[in-house]
C-alpha cells in the first residue's frame, strides 16, 4: 500500500493516504476503500506519523485522504497534521468529508484557523437518482448549490452503467459551477456488486476526456491509484 505521493500537475501538493477509525457512513454501494481501517488509534497514530514523517511541504499544500472523512482520524493524527504542516511551512491543506458531517465542517475551520482549508466532497454525481438509488450515497438534497454548501471540491464517478455523455458533461458542468476544483474518478473493478461499463468509460475517453484533460480545476484519474497512492 503506498501512502505518501506528490502530485506534480495542475495544483501541485503533496498527498497521503491515512488510516482511520473506519467510514462512519459505509453504505455506498461501489466503494469499498473504506475496509482500509483500524479500530486501534494506537495503530492507526503509530502508521499516520509515519506517512506524515515523508511529508516535505515542497509545494505548500498536502491533501489529506484516509479511506472515509477527516472525522474519522484520532486526535493525535490531528494535531500531527497541524504540527507537520506548520513544521514544513504548508498553508492550504485538502480534506475528504463524508455529507453526513456536513455540519461539523466550520468548527473543523475553526480548529485549523491557522491554515486554508479545502473540504472535498464525494458527490460522485448530480443525478439524484443515480445517486441515491443506485450508489447510496446518503445526500438528500437535490439544489446543487445546497449541496455544495460548505464544500470546495467534489469527487465525480464516472465510468457505471446508466450514465451517458450528456449525464457526464452536465455533472461536469454543474461541478465547475458550484466547486472551486473536481475530481473525476473512473469506475475501476473491485470486491462490490457495482461494476465498471467499459462502454460508458470508451465515450468518456473519447469525447469527454480530450476536453478537460488539460483543464487547471479537473483532476482526472482513469486508474484510482493515478495519484500514486492506494494500491
Amino acid at each position: 500500500m503506498d501512502r505518501y505521493s506528490v502530485i506534480t500537475e495542475k495544483r501541485k501538493r503533496e498527498i497521503v493516504l491515512l488510516r482511520g477509525r473506519g467510514c462512519a457512513y459505509k453504505r455506498c454501494t461501489f466503494c469499498d476503500y473504506h475496509l482500509d481501517c483500524s479500530p486501534s488509534d494506537d495503530d492507526n497514530f503509530a502508521l499516520n506519523a509515519e506517512v506524515l514523517s515523508h511529508v516535505t511541504g515542497e509545494y505548500g499544500e498536502l491533501e489529506v485522504i484516509n479511506s472515509g472523512s477527516v472525522f474519522e482520524l484520532d486526535n493525535r493524527t490531528l494535531d500531527l497534521i497541524k504540527s507537520t504542516c506548520r513544521d514544513k511551512g504548508i498553508s492550504v491543506i485538502h480534506f475528504e468529508v463524508h455529507y453526513i458531517y456536513k455540519d461539523r465542517l466550520a468548527a473543523l475551520r475553526r480548529e485549523f484557523d491557522e491554515f486554508t482549508i479545502k473540504f472535498k466532497l464525494g458527490l460522485e454525481t448530480f443525478d439524484y437518482d443515480l445517486r441515491e438509488r443506485i450508489l447510496l450515497k446518503g445526500i438528500k438534497d437535490a439544489d446543487p448549490a445546497v449541496i455544495a454548501d460548505g464544500f470546495d471540491e467534489a469527487n465525480f464517478l464516472f465510468g457505471i452503467i446508466g450514465q451517458t455523455e450528456q449525464s457526464m458533461l452536465r455533472d461536469i458542468e454543474l461541478g465547475l459551477n458550484n466547486f472551486e476544483r473536481i475530481c473525476i474518478n473512473i469506475m475501476c473493478d473491485n470486491s462490490t456488486a457495482v461494476k465498471p461499463d467499459r462502454s460508458v468509460i470508451d465515450t468518456f475517453r473519447t469525447r469527454i476526456y480530450p476536453i478537460y484533460k488539460d483543464d487547471e480545476r479537473v483532476d482526472i484519474l482513469l486508474n484510482n491509484t493515478d495519484f500514486g497512492v492506494g494500491e
